[in-house]
């Protein structure tokens, strides 16, 4: 082999090799481009989802808030509900063990009350209105052996 024929050889072997290295080189660029092409619409889209789930994660937030309130307002019926039932029930415990021992109800000690001012006022209409006459007060020093009028003595 000739001098010649090995440096045109080697040379073309390096243009080649020049070649591919500025190939390969371009070949990232060209991928670097079309990932941060691709990046954009990538991370827009990343985003979009982000929004609807965060929305989707608001309405189901309040929709569990609002299911929260209506457990505790039904909690709250039936609390109250029971405790009236209770109430009711203590109540009339109560009323019965105090009928059988024997003690009048309100209802029971307001009709007597009535019933004793009307008898009061009864009295009261019936009762003479004479003055009382003068009295005698019976001491042993005053006493004597003839009959003194019942109604002027005084005990």
């Amino acid at each position: 082999m000739e001098p010649n024929e090995t440096s045109g050889h080697d040379k073309k072997l390096q243009d080649d090799l020049k070649d591919s290295a500025h190939r390969i080189w371009l070949a990232g660029l060209g991928a670097l481009a079309a990932a941060e092409q691709e990046g954009v619409k990538v991370f827009n889209r990343l985003v979009d989802r982000g929004r609807d789930v965060e929305s989707r994660g608001k309405v189901d937030f309040k929709d569990q808030v609002e299911q929260a309130k209506a457990k505790v307002e039904e909690a709250k019926v039936k609390v109250g509900d029971t405790v009236d039932s209770w109430s009711g029930k203590l109540d009339e415990a109560v009323t019965s063990t105090l009928h059988r021992l024997g003690v009048p109800t309100r209802e029971e000690i307001r009709t007597l009350t009535l019933r004793v001012e009307e008898l009061n006022a009864k009295v009261e209409h019936l009762r003479p209105r004479v003055t009382p006459a003068d009295s005698v007060i019976v001491t042993p020093a005053t006493a004597t052996a003839e009959p003194t009028d019942p109604s002027k003595i005084v005990v």
